[in-house]
């Protein structure tokens, strides 16, 4: 770009800067209503919180009988504007209910503001209310904490012996406090109001017990503070809630909150906005308009545009999620922040965004620009998946195709990839959740190959392209290498693509994909559901798959369930660890010949056919194959074929 563009961009980001300091609100507005409660993303959880059958548990029952629990809106509330010193009112309305596990119950539950990121302390459960930790030290500074308390349970601190309203700064003491007239403990629910006057400077909380309308004694309380003075320009706000010993659970059941700023200071804020900003937004437009004109004529020049206008017709033909502006999604994921950065795949990086429009979380794909492989996957994606609807797949919501960036966004899925719950750190997975995980990836095969209308071949299934939703359920995702098949001819390919472990015997001699080869890649998964190892170690190379052949020979010797993850510690069904990895091995069978469809091992994984009558010895495949050996991962490469779509082992 020449100096004269350069002088031209920088003095609209100038005139940008202006119209933001000048057009924009002072105040962020915050409002939301949850009639109840979703696995949506708008809440972050941490210590004993869940999300159940709509119910916001904060203290879910726990064989140790402790438990703390939080939950913040994930969004942060702006408490006072800097410059012009104006503080926000609110109001919140919630429905709380409490329930005793073991009598008399205890300890209680708060709605709290604190710092923004803050986080569940350590050794904050029970009376600690998941606050602070530590709580019955005072010798310890406390300071930016505001929280109103719902206390039911009289610790050594409390300065009353009955279920009590609170009001605490910077302390798990109460500034004040009222008795309640009745308990809070197995009442059907308790309706609560808090709103904050920064003008008087007034917090005042209400309460009522919809099943006792009528109820005598206190319902309400109300403390004079300056939040200000207590709390920093941005808050976080939510939920805490502790238990121990007499073990009790607090549940959420709805909650709306909504910021209110002063009149005057909107009305002056839009008065100076609309007019300063009018102008400097005229200017701007004036020189974006240059801008472009000259930016497009570049690309004419260089040739970039024609190609890709070209790549963009055959994306939208036929394409049905959104398409996404470049900004939309630098917006989303925090302009590919690393910290929210979620893997790394064969052709890009993987991010988490939210699309504050659709109040979701996403995964932003990123397809590398110097990648020409990249771009002929990204199309195949796009074109292929934006055609495919089942459950068990990965859902597209959209893509992006703007100065050379190439993006694919799809649903955002908590519990991650497969590979990381079996081999790695995260939540191990019980039995029952893996049988369930196995049918639910053989039920998008059986719609892949033989329900979506036209055969669709993966190429590429591996437990590290499995993702798992909130409730643990298998989605197939990555098509960046599916095709859709020829049943007679297959599809035939000139280098190889996939990842060595789960590629087929074949399909590696005579690069022909087919669904058979599909298959044996799903019986590889199996076994790695049911053994907790992976499909090849890295001390192994060569074209065999170490884990199948262990399998078969475990089989052989009729000691199959000696192959079972060790960390399952025996607590699984005997026939069905038996039926699933028999049912592996009946994929993986190095014949494709011999091999089932997918509808037949999803009979047999129900138990609606026989096991298959295996070979007791691994058999050999009938036919040469043609094999090079597996290159270390940095240097994947040989003379006749292409391995730019080849991945080692993840």
């Amino acid at each position: 770009m020449d100096l004269i563009n350069l002088r031209i961009l920088s003095f609209y980001h100038w005139l940008f800067v202006c119209y933001l300091l000048f057009h924009l609100p002072l105040n962020h507005a915050l409002s939301f209503k949850f009639p109840d409660f979703k696995q949506d993303g708008r809440l972050k959880l941490n210590g004993t919180a869940s999300i159940q059958n709509g119910i916001l548990a904060l203290t879910s029952y726990s064989t140790n009988n402790t438990a703390a629990g939080r939950a913040t809106y994930f969004e942060d509330m702006q408490l006072f504007d800097p410059i012009t010193g104006k503080s926000t009112d609110f109001t919140t309305h919630f429905s709380f209910k409490i329930s005793t596990i073991t009598s008399p119950g205890q300890d209680g539950l708060t709605f709290f503001l604190a710092p923004n990121g803050s986080h569940l302390p350590n050794d904050a459960e029970g009376g600690c209310l998941a606050l602070i930790s530590k709580c019955n030290d005072f010798t310890i500074h406390r300071k930016e904490l505001v929280a109103v308390e719902f206390d039911t349970y009289n610790n050594t601190w409390d300065e009353t012996d009955s279920e009590h309203v609170g009001i605490n700064i910077n302390s798990i003491k109460s500034a004040v406090s009222t008795d309640l007239s009745r308990s809070m403990k197995n009442a059907s629910r308790i309706d609560v109001r808090i709103s904050y006057d920064s003008k008087k400077n007034n917090l005042s909380v209400s309460w009522a017990f919809p099943d006792s309308p009528f109820l005598g004694g206190n319902t309400n309380l109300l403390h004079t503070i300056n939040l200000t003075a207590y709390l920093p320009e941005w808050v976080s706000i939510g939920f805490s809630a502790g238990s121990a010993w007499y073990f009790e659970t607090h549940d959420i059941l709805s909650w709306e909150f909504e910021t209110i700023f002063s009149s005057e200071s909107s009305h002056r804020g839009l008065i100076i906005g609309s007019v300063i900003g009018g102008f400097f937004s005229a200017c701007g437009v004036v020189l974006i308009l240059v801008f472009v004109w000259r930016r497009s004529r570049e690309k004419a020049k260089d040739g970039v545009s024609n190609g890709d206008s070209s790549m963009e017709r055959e994306i939208e033909h036929g394409t049905g999620p959104k398409r996404f502006s470049y900004d939309e999604l630098v917006r989303a994921t925090n302009n590919f922040a690393e910290d929210g950065k979620l893997g790394e795949g064969g052709f890009g990086g993987v991010y988490k965004g939210f699309l504050s429009d659709r109040h979701e979380f996403v995964a932003v794909k990123k397809v590398s620009k110097r990648s020409n492989q990249g771009k002929k996957e990204y199309i195949s994606e796009v074109k292929i998946i934006s055609r495919l609807t089942h459950k068990n797949l990965v859902q597209l919501i959209g893509w992006c195709h703007e100065f050379g960036d190439l993006l694919l966004v799809y649903e955002f899925m908590p519990h991650g990839s497969l590979d990381f719950h079996l081999f790695g750190e995260r939540t191990m997975l019980d039995w029952a959740t893996r049988y369930k995980i196995t049918l639910n990836l053989a039920s998008s095969l059986l719609y892949l190959h033989e329900d979506s209308g036209q055969c669709v071949v993966h190429r590429d299934i591996k437990s590290s392209n499995i993702m798992l939703d909130s409730d643990f359920n298998a989605k197939l995702g990555d098509f960046g290498l599916a095709r859709l098949m020829d049943e007679k001819l297959g599809i035939k390919t000139t280098g190889l693509a996939g990842t060595f472990g789960y590629m087929a015997p074949e399909y590696i001699s005579t690069r022909k994909a087919t669904k058979g080869s599909d298959i044996f890649s799903f019986g590889v998964v199996a076994l790695e559901i049911a053994c907790g190892k992976r499909s090849t170690e890295p001390e192994f190379e060569g074209p065999h798959v170490p884990l199948v052949a262990l399998v078969w020979e475990s089989y052989g010797n009729e000691r199959l369930h000696d192959m079972a993850d060790r960390r399952l510690s025996m607590e699984f069904d005997m026939k069905q660890m038996e039926c699933l990895l028999i049912t592996g091995l009946w994929c993986a069978h190095p014949d494709p010949s011999m091999r089932p469809s997918i509808r037949e091992a999803i009979q047999v994984l129900n138990f609606e056919a026989p096991l298959p009558n295996l070979a007791k010895k691994m058999p050999v495949a009938n036919y040469d194959v043609h094999v090079p050996a597996v290159p270390p991962a940095s240097s994947i490469a040989a003379p006749h074929v292409s391995f730019s779509s080849i991945n080692i082992g993840r």
